[in-house]
Parts: structure tokens; sequence; C-alpha cells
């Protein structure tokens, strides 16, 4: 899917496609305007498998719509998200491709994911804790999913409105109408780097858009929509969601920096006598100071979750993603989204931005 300025680590996210055990696709690229030289080594792959098909674009269109353009342009009926700084295992398409034929209510499926730095060298293992967890934060990455795209017309794609967190608005609407499956092991990685978009976005920016991300999920777990938050999404003054400053310091924190975030909360967060403003609070102040001891203790946190939610979701089979029963439709809309799929596959490598 989109690439832009992604040549540190776009050779090994084309390899990790083009050597899949799969390989019945189309591999659709845009190169959304990069200035790295990312163009010149786009164009050295296609020369090199058929399999490509690169699209360029002069004027670069940012997270969301480079992924609604690239999205339009694929051709089969399943379609297969990839990050360009990301990797994939070699089964990934396979085992998804399996799932998604043998489960023809699905019109979703994901896997979980290992975080690597910059070296390619792993930081943190999958999160097999949030499978057990009834979030309305989908437990997969963008670059690990798998849609119909039958599906992903009749949602309407991606939406400008919700730039940096365009796949959870997405999977959140195609939840609504079909259901979401995550195979419950780590076969892709994702890479958290200096080129990643909440290193290289304003931080005004992401805030605003993290806010409004948190905002919109609150909406839904009380069953309501989030169309009205949406359009008031120009709100510069609004005071912002603390949460956002821990999901915006992660990034940074598993990159290997150290997030200085303590001093914006303080000053933009709304805080109040909750436990997200102290959460946020005693994050950002600990990765501030000491972002060396931060590390490992998350790493524990999550192998305690994860080994407190094995006994009863640790499955080998895929499980749901836990929507709850309001922010979902039944009846003949969600069974249009079945069907098996054909052999063919849309597989897309996407940019450093888009995560």
């Amino acid at each position: 899917m989109p690439v832009h300025n992604a040549l540190p680590y776009l050779d090994q996210a084309i390899e990790s496609i083009l050597g899949q055990s799969f390989a019945d696709f189309e591999f659709v690229i845009l190169d959304d305007a990069s200035t790295d030289g990312s163009t010149d080594r786009l164009r050295e792959w296609a020369a090199r498998d058929s399999r490509i098909r690169l699209l360029e674009v002069t004027e670069n269109l940012g997270p969301a719509l480079s992924s609604q353009f690239v999205a339009n342009a694929a051709r089969a009926p399943i379609v297969a998200r990839m990050d360009a700084d990301d990797i994939s295992n070699p089964e990934r398409l396979r085992l998804q491709l399996d799932v998604i034929e043998q489960n023809p209510d699905a019109g979703v499926v994901g896997c979980l994911a290992d975080l690597i730095d910059s070296k390619g060298q792993q930081v943190r293992g999958p999160e097999m804790w949030r499978l057990a967890r009834r979030s309305l934060l989908v437990p997969f990455a963008h670059g690990a999913m798998m849609y119909r795209k039958r599906l992903f017309d009749e949602t309407g794609g991606y939406r400008k409105e919700c730039v940096f967190w365009e796949d959870l608005d997405l999977v959140t609407r195609m939840a609504r109408i079909s259901n979401v499956l995550v195979i419950p092991a780590a076969l892709y990685r994702v890479r958290q780097s200096a080129l990643s978009t909440r290193f290289i976005s304003g931080h005004d920016e992401l805030e605003r858009a993290l806010d409004l991300m948190y905002r919109s999920v609150d909406r839904v777990g009380q069953g309501r929509d989030y169309e009205d938050i949406l359009a008031r999404s120009d709100d510069i003054d609004r005071k912002i969601d603390p949460r956002s400053y821990i999901a915006l310091g992660s990034v940074i924190l598993w990159a290997g920096h150290r997030p200085r975030l303590f001093r914006r909360l303080l000053a933009r967060g709304s805080l109040s006598a909750n436990f997200a403003s102290l959460s946020a609070i005693i994050w950002t102040a600990w990765a501030s100071l000491s972002p060396g001891t931060l590390r490992p203790f998350l790493l524990m946190l999550v192998r305690l979750r994860s080994a407190l939610a094995k006994p009863a979701e640790h499955p080998s089979e895929p499980v749901p993603w836990p929507v709850r029963s309001e922010a979902r439709l039944s009846g003949p809309r969600a069974a249009e989204t079945g069907g098996r799929a054909a052999s063919t596959l849309s597989a897309g490598t996407g940019s450093a931005q888009n995560r």
C-alpha cells in the first residue's frame, strides 16, 4: 500500500510479501510522492516481479487518502494490508486467507504482531491478553489486516477526518455488518522507528487526532455513533484526552527514544481526578525520567497479562474481536459480506507514515 520515504526498510517489507508461501496475488504499491529514493527502488522491484503493480502520485496524499487511493485500485475480492517499514511472516497471507475462506461470515481477519526496532530486533512480543479483553481498540496492526473488498466498498473505506487512526475507524464500521476474526499468533512484525508518523508529524496534529480517536471510541462504548464528533474535529481549543499522550509516547518509547511529553500533558491535557489522568501522569513522568526502566516494566506487565489470559484465551483457532453487541448489525446485510474468497489476492505495502 502507500509508500512515503520508507527506503531504509522498504526492501525487507517487499521481500516479506514476495516470499509468501501463498504466491497468487497482485502486489499493489503506491509511491506517495517519496523524496528519499523510494521511487527508484520501487521501480526496480516492479521491473523484477510481474506481480507488482506500481502506482505513482506527485503530491503527497497523506495516510488516510493514500490508503483509500491504493485500496480502490486493488482488483481482487480479497485485500491484504502491508506497511512499508514492517515485515510479514512467510505464512501470513496463506493462514489469513484460509481463515477468511473457512468463515464466510467474516469480513476482516487480523493477526497479532511482534514489535521490532529500527535494526529489526524484537523489543516486545504479541499482546495475547488483548484477545481476552472486551476492548473497542482493535487488537491488530493496520498492516496486519485482510478484508473483503466488497465490505470495504460498502462501508465507504477510509475517511480523511480520521487521519492517524483511519484503520480503527474503518474496522469499527466494518464490524457493524460483519464478523472480525483475529489469528492468535504473531504473523506480523511492526517496526518502531524514527520514520513512524508519530515521530515525524507535529505534536499538535497528532494530539488532536488521538484525542478525536479516544472520544469516538468512548462514544461507541456507549452504543452511540461518533459522526457529530468528527464534524467538530477542528476544535483546536479543546483540551486533549490524557490517554493520547500514552499512545503517542509508546511509539517513541519502543523505538528506543525518550518520550518528553510530561510537560505537554500538564499544559494541554484534560486532567481530572480519574484513572486515565493518573495513569497518563505516571506514564509520561516515568518515560521522561527513566525510559530504560519503564520498558522492562511494561514488558513484564505484558507477559503477566498474557499469562493470566492464557488459560481461557489462548486458542489455536481464530477468535472474534470482542466489539459490543449494540455496535453490531445482524441479518441480511451481514450475510452479504460472506461467500468463499477467490484464490487471487491484492496485497499492498504501506508507508512509515501509516502507523
